[in-house]
């Protein structure tokens, strides 16, 4: 039995959208009869001829099934016991995952704050110092975010530095890719180009944000330097079992154009938002959009009232920020609802005002 209104939208996150169609017309075909369990299976083998159309011919993508864990896998990976990874304060892997990287991998995170979610070499070396003291968890790796949780996005040459500038001191990069669709197709770039060809050395690479179900991903640019994931996929519980529905998914979004397709969709929803939004009296849009994600500044009365029609998450109370996602199923239609629901409240604000 259905338990919820399939036609209602929110914009609270692009998790809450719900299973492209494609991929669940994959997700039947891989389906009946028997196949091997722990990847072994036809699926999640085929699924690497793909990826390296991608990500370059040495890449190998491993399927997991939570972004939290594909971020703690990638994260042992790259880092020894003593080893410390630098990020943005900002950073999902510093402030959302509960420190499941601290407390599953026993990493030390160094985070650094920054305007708009971007780390730069001069930020990197706030926290690249103390190498050979033993009192300090050593810092040998930098974690960057594309689009970061500010919705902004690094451009290849941006990543290309940061990556130069890190190995230069012996640091290995990684790249929390959640949303990495979204971030390729705001610039008109190859998931590669964003990734290998710009020097990054392991990506968290997200398919849950962009229409696929419990599907993400460690990838690693060159399979023959960075090893053993498979020990450290198992043994931080992201192993699944049933590997074939996870590789399905990955074949579904990467085989043709779906990940591209479903990332200009959400983009172009959340700038059609923002244009809308920001013509609206009251309203300031705060960040520059530059992926699926809008941020804005309302009255917290105007926010209380909205939020009982339209579920969004509040960014910063301290500021009333507030930030409006879009998925690959956000409608045009969706997105005039919602401004003008937004419209009626700010008019009421200011006519409560008066």
């Amino acid at each position: 039995m259905r338990k919820h209104d399939p036609d209602v939208r929110n914009f609270a996150s692009d998790n809450w959208a719900g299973v492209h169609p494609e991929v669940l017309e994959a997700l039947a075909l891989a389906n009946g009869g028997h196949q091997p369990a722990y990847g072994a299976d036809d699926y999640t083998t085929g699924l690497q001829h793909i990826v390296a159309r991608h990500f370059g011919e040495r890449a190998r993508l491993y399927p997991v099934c939570t972004g939290t864990g594909s971020n703690v896998v990638a994260l042992q990976a790259v880092l020894p016991r003593w080893g410390a990874v630098i990020t943005a304060e900002s950073a999902h892997v510093n402030g959302d995952e509960c420190g499941a990287a601290e407390k599953v991998g026993g990493i030390k995170i160094y985070p650094v704050a920054t305007p708009d979610g971007k780390l730069t070499p001069e930020l990197v070396d706030r926290q690249a110092w103390g190498r050979g003291n033993e009192h300090r968890a050593q810092p040998l790796a930098v974690s960057i975010t594309q689009s970061t949780e500010l919705g902004t996005c690094y451009s290849v040459e941006e990543i290309r530095t940061l990556c130069d500038h890190a190995h230069e001191r012996g640091m290995l990069v990684h790249l929390d890719g959640a949303r990495l669709c979204n971030a390729a197709a705001y610039l008109g770039a190859g998931l590669g180009e964003l990734t290998t060809d710009a020097g990054v050395d392991i990506v968290s690479f997200g398919g849950t944000k962009n229409g696929l179900m419990l599907a993400e991903s460690v990838v690693v640019p060159d399979a023959d330097r960075i090893r053993d994931i498979e020990y450290l996929r198992m043994s931080s519980t992201q192993l699944a079992s049933k590997m074939r529905f996870v590789s399905a998914q990955f074949e579904a979004l990467l085989a043709g154009d779906l990940w591209r397709r479903n990332a200009v969709h959400a983009n172009a929803m959340a700038a059609r938002l923002a244009a809308a939004a920001e013509r609206i009296e009251g309203v300031r849009i705060t960040r520059s959009v530059q992926s699926n994600a809008v941020f804005a500044v309302l009255p917290s009365e105007v926010t209380e009232r909205l939020r009982k029609r339209f579920a969004f998450h509040i960014w910063d109370e301290s500021t009333g920020e507030v930030r409006w996602m879009c998925a690959f199923d956000t409608s045009p239609e969706d997105v005039d609802a919602f401004t003008d629901a937004l419209a009626q409240e700010m008019d009421s604000a200011t006519a409560q005002g008066r």
